[in-house]
Order: structure tokens, then sequence, then C-alpha cells
């Protein structure tokens, strides 16, 4: 399984983000994307998403147009967790398993989801209002985890997060890499170098990857530090 992108090109008004960018993405890999805040991190996924519609091109899963994939077939998790804060942890997963029961292959216990993301028994009845934004991100995490989308979008997910629960998070990445795209976006080289398989920078709004054996060398972290200096919002 690809996901393909060709000539896609996004602008707002008269500032062009991205730029006829060309790139594939193969099953079985997580890829670090990695740009300055503003690059176009977050409208390259919301092309992808669908919750934006591009200027020009085409985003393909395999031969299928983004526009014909299912629905379930993209799974995305802003760095902002968004869940409903006054359902405990456990009423809100018991409401999704139930409305989703169709849709979950290999379907598990609730103890056994919650145990994916190490949340606790403690934990499970406690509002959602009273999670920390890490252990929200854990929530948001294992929904999409849940529904195993054939592409998982992570934006930013371990902005703000202790050593710990960043720790477990990419043992959980690492764990359900097989079979599906993961792509990560992240300003900060170190979390990409440990976590992603393949890098890949947004330089001049395009996507370049960049070998990993590379990263070693002046040229490119030259390269990869001028392309995060700035600092602006898109």
């Amino acid at each position: 399984m690809n996901l393909i992108v060709e000539n896609l090109t996004k602008s707002y008004k008269d500032n062009v983000v991205l730029k006829d960018v060309n790139f594939t993405f193969d099953s079985g890999k997580i890829y670090g994307l990695i740009g300055r805040n503003g690059a176009g991190k977050t409208t390259f996924f919301n092309s992808i998403n669908k919750d934006i519609d591009i200027d020009k091109g085409q985003i393909l899963l395999d031969d299928i147009f983004t526009n014909n994939i299912d629905i379930n077939d993209i799974g995305y998790v802003v760095s902002t967790p968004n869940v409903p804060e006054f359902l405990t942890a456990k009423e809100f997963l018991t409401f999704f398993l139930e409305i989703n029961k169709d849709k979950i292959k290999d379907k598990k216990t609730i103890d056994e989801y919650f145990s994916m993301v190490d949340i606790k028994k403690e934990d499970q009845n406690k509002l959602l209002k009273e999670y920390s934004q890490g252990m929200k991100n854990k929530i948001q995490m294992l929904i999409e985890i849940i529904i195993m989308p054939k592409v998982l979008l992570l934006d930013e997910p371990l902005n703000s997060l202790d050593v710990v629960v960043q720790d477990e998070i990419k043992k959980l990445l690492k764990s359900i890499k097989k079979d599906r795209i993961i792509i990560f976006s992240t300003h900060i080289l170190e979390i990409a170098m440990d976590l992603c398989d393949e890098i890949v920078i947004i330089n001049n709004k395009k996507l370049e990857k960049v070998e990993k054996k590379d990263l070693d060398t002046k040229k490119y972290k030259d390269k990869i530090i001028k392309c995060l200096k700035e600092d602006r919002n898109v």
C-alpha cells in the first residue's frame, strides 16, 4: 500500500504554502515530517484528510483518489486533544466501541484497550476534564488505533508531554506500524530521529526525503536548521 501525493499545491490568498508537492509514502513505516512552525505541516495533513480544498494536484491511496477513500482509512490526531470532558474515560471508550462496533476488527476488551496506552484502573473512572494533556493525547491516540486506519496522521502529538509519556507513545506507534502508513509531524529533530524510519523535510514549499545517514553530515544539519529557524504560523 502506498499514499501517493502528486503535484499538490495549496495557497491561502497570495501566500503559497505548498507548491507541486510530489511524494510517495510506503506502508510499514513511520515518517517524520520536519519543518518550522508555519512551514505547512498542518496544511499538508489537512489536505490529505480533506479538511481543506487544494488548489491543484491529487492524493491517492494506491490508485484510489482521496475523495473516494473510505473515511476510516485515514486517522488524524491533532496537537491539541479534543475529548468529551463531561464523560469519564471508561464512559467515552464504551460509547465509542458501541457506535463503531461494526467497523472494529479484532475487538478487545475495554481493559485491554486501556492497557495499550497504560491508563490505570484508578484513572479510567475519572472525568476527562481532569486528565492532563498527555492523558488526553493517549485517549485520542487510542481512538484512532482502535479503528486501525491505513493512514495515521499525527500533528505534533508529543508536544509538551513529559519524557515518560513520550516514550510510551513512541513504543505504541512502533508496535502498530505494520501494514499502515504513519506520518508524524514535528519541529524537533531528536524526536524524529528516535521514532521514525524515514525523515522528510518541508523545504521551499516541497517535501524532500533525507537519508538518516546524511543527518550526520554538516550539509544536511545546516539545511534542516535553516528550515527550522523561522517561527511563523500558517
